[in-house]
């Protein structure tokens, strides 16, 4: 047998558990909340699915900010764009939903894009467009609905985004699995995936091997973002309004769970099952400190620490393994 499917078989038998090192620390918290909170219903079907519910959203923006930071990049700007595209959804439900919807996700493509033209035909980082991007699309959303919350009515939109069920699982869990395995299948099975994981780990090497860098860039931060306004229209339908502060929280959760999952910040390393399994821990993680007890100021030291030690231990793990390359 071949030693690389030798390894890929019997992956603790060559010392490759560090690959499943988000697993083992997934498994652990729900051990240590199972045992501690048993009495208080962690352990309830109603509770794991509501953790579901809960973490759907941030899932969905994890698989998208998985394909950015692939190609080392980053976007700043998808809170925002949560925002903007659930505001717009809000408006624009009185005229028809089939008319909301997508010109919802089209205003988020359309940041995408301009992001992405920037950083891919301009040259100007990542980092500089999104976070000016961020305060354009702060300012448009806040001056658009003049600081008010707009309440969202329509039924069908509320259920098919929001709040439905089909049996017992959530519309919200069912829109998390489509998108993670849907970015799994197109990351890990498609030449686009591989022209991603190229663009990342070596610019150089990949711009030989005849990949258009610049392209991929462009197309991953429009995924990004429209990815990003299908958060903001689940957000709307789930809470039945959209406000200017919607997705103001979501930075630190995103990329934390992308990178507890095993994403490089550099790039050229990424995983959607790995995000989609982060986005899981920061979910558990929440609902464990509620459950306790906790008050909001409390709840916030212990997720920044809780945060801060995965990610060191998902990051040391990653250094191993490069040095041993």
């Amino acid at each position: 047998m071949d030693i690389a499917l030798k390894r890929a078989a019997f992956p603790f038998a060559f010392g490759q558990w560090q690959r499943f090192i988000i697993y083992f620390v997934f498994v652990g918290l729900f051990l240590f909340f199972s045992i501690f909170l048993h009495d208080k219903g962690f352990l309830e079907a109603g509770n794991l699915m509501n953790i579901a519910r809960q973490t759907a959203m941030i899932s969905i923006m994890a698989v998208g900010m998985t394909f950015v930071l692939s190609t080392a990049e980053i976007d700043l700007s998808f809170g925002a764009v949560v925002a903007l595209s659930a505001v717009t959804v809000a408006l624009l439900l009185p005229y028809g939903m089939w008319l909301a919807v997508p010109a919802a996700l089209s205003v988020g493509a359309l940041c995408g894009l301009i992001n992405g033209l920037f950083v891919a035909k301009v040259g100007i980082p990542s980092f500089l467009v999104t976070l000016g991007m961020t305060g354009i699309i702060t300012g448009i959303t806040r001056w658009v609905t003049e600081l008010q919350t707009i309440p969202v009515d329509n039924e069908t939109f509320v259920f098919i985004f929001g709040s439905g069920d089909i049996g017992p699982i959530s519309v919200l869990f069912i829109w998390m699995m489509v998108i993670a395995v849907g970015g799994h299948i197109l990351l890990r099975k498609t030449s686009f995936g591989k022209e991603v994981l190229a663009s990342g780990g070596n610019k150089i090497s990949a711009m030989y091997s005849g990949i258009n860098v610049n392209r991929v860039k462009l197309y991953v931060l429009v995924l990004n973002s429209s990815l990003a306004a299908l958060a903001g229209i689940l957000y709307a339908g789930r809470l039945q309004s959209a406000r200017y502060t919607l997705g103001e929280s979501d930075l630190m959760m995103v990329i934390a769970a992308v990178i507890i999952g095993g994403t490089s910040l550099f790039g050229g390393k990424g995983t959607v099952i790995g995000a989609l399994i982060g986005a899981l821990i920061m979910g558990m993680v929440n609902n464990g400190l509620v459950l306790m007890g906790l008050n909001v100021d409390q709840q916030l030291i212990l997720r920044g620490m809780i945060i801060i030690f995965a990610v060191t231990i998902t990051m040391g793990t990653l250094r191993k393994k490069k040095a041993k390359a």
